[in-house]
């Protein structure tokens, strides 16, 4: 029989996200698929960003970023709302903020201020340059961190100006750095006595810390990596190639093994042993003219044929993956690396599955973002102990 789920890995882990835009809350959101009660802050009147263009809406990128949370609304800009948030902040074991170091001094936020009021809470403060430093006082976005951290630069093809991702790549790993310090942290805490810490992850060190041996490269050898585009100049032949149809397939066959393994597939085995592409390092001088070959060979093939017959010589490729692709594709589905849910306003909704996946406690989705406000009453009379007169009184003044 199929070992059950035990209950969810964080349960009883309550956090409170007080953030937007986008590294910090989805840092939220990865605590909740994993059974942490989250409380999401936000705007009265208008909610978050990723609700959309509307206020107060419920957005597809909402239902799937705001999955398993509580909204609460409160006006954070007055002193009333200031006050709140520093009456609830002792009773959550996690708080997440990204807003930026003189606003969170100027409204009683700060990493001074919360560990006093709650000395056994983890602060998360994600901005855009850290707490520290010449800069801390500077606002950022995704597209800037990529700028500030490298990325930007080394993305493109040589004779072309650098682009950014199409995604908000930084924004992503940045939340999983958050969520992997909650999880060390929250271990310190509870297991050596530690009492709570701040976390202090700028924005732009996620993207730093993908940028491979750059920074070791250019300390030992004086080396500047530049853009390559498709190509990386260390690892021959490993790059796309268009096919017979006009889509572009993804081949890594970087070592010897596999560069023998794509030379036997092609039809052409002596290229394995040849004195210009025998190892990696000869390749990588010679692979304009080898690129060509493996242009010219993929070039018959569609992109389906190209892929299934590099997979079957276990020669690793791809097709270039559009969205429209990945939503139909059947990997993605019955591994479970995508589901669908149900959501009250778009009916069966696909997203993004918890990630990543644990054998014994799977995270998952309990309910898909929440209408604005929707748990005032919940956690302003159940944590607070606010009465329904109060919490009219907080309304009708605009606090929440």
């Amino acid at each position: 029989m199929p070992t059950l789920p035990q209950a969810l890995p964080l349960a009883g882990i309550r956090v409170l996200d007080l953030s937007t835009v986008l590294a910090a809350p989805v840092t939220a959101t990865f605590l909740g698929d994993f059974g942490a009660e989250v409380v999401k802050v936000e705007e009265p009147g208008r909610g978050d960003f990723t609700r959309g263009a509307k206020a107060g809406a419920r957005s597809p990128y909402w239902a799937q970023e705001a999955r398993n949370k509580k909204s609460v609304t409160l006006d954070l800009r007055t002193g009333r709302g200031q006050d709140l948030v520093r009456r609830l902040v002792p009773h959550f074991d996690v708080v997440i903020t990204n807003y930026r170091a003189p606003t969170l001094r100027s409204w009683g936020l700060d990493p001074d201020a919360l560990h006093a009021l709650a000395p056994d809470t983890v602060l998360v403060y994600v901005t855009g340059y850290g707490l520290t430093g010449p800069y801390r006082d500077r606002g950022s976005f995704d597209r800037i961190a990529s700028a500030f951290a490298g990325l930007t630069y080394v993305t493109g093809d040589a004779d072309r100006s650098p682009v950014r991702s199409g995604y908000s790549t930084i924004d992503y790993m940045a939340a999983y750095l958050g969520a992997f310090s909650v999880v060390t942290a929250l271990y310190h805490r509870d297991t050596a006595g530690g009492g709570g810490q701040v976390i202090d992850l700028a924005l732009y060190e996620a993207g730093f810390r993908a940028s491979e041996d750059a920074l070791t490269s250019y300390a030992t050898t004086g080396r500047i990596r530049e853009r390559m585009g498709n190509r990386n100049p260390q690892i021959v032949p490993a790059s796309d190639f268009t096919t017979s149809d006009g889509r572009r397939v993804s081949i890594h066959a970087g070592t010897d093994a596999l560069f023998r393994r794509l030379a036997t597939l092609m039809g052409t085995p002596e290229l394995a042993d040849a004195p210009e592409y025998a190892t990696r390092a000869v390749r990588a001088e010679n692979a304009d003219a080898l690129y060509t070959m493996i242009a010219d060979w993929a070039a018959t093939r569609t992109a389906d044929d190209l892929t299934k017959l590099l997979s079957e010589a276990d020669v690793p490729a791809s097709p270039l993956m559009s969205i429209a692709d990945i939503a139909a594709d059947p990997h993605y589905r019955e591994r479970g690396t995508l589901v669908t849910v149900e959501d009250p306003d778009f009916g069966e909704l696909s997203m993004v599955a918890p990630l990543p996946r644990l054998s014994k406690t799977p995270g998952s989705i309990r309910s898909t973002g929440p209408a604005l406000g929707a748990h005032n009453a919940e956690v302003y009379q159940g944590v607070l102990g606010l009465s329904p007169d109060e919490l009219a009184a907080l309304s009708s003044d605009g606090v929440i």
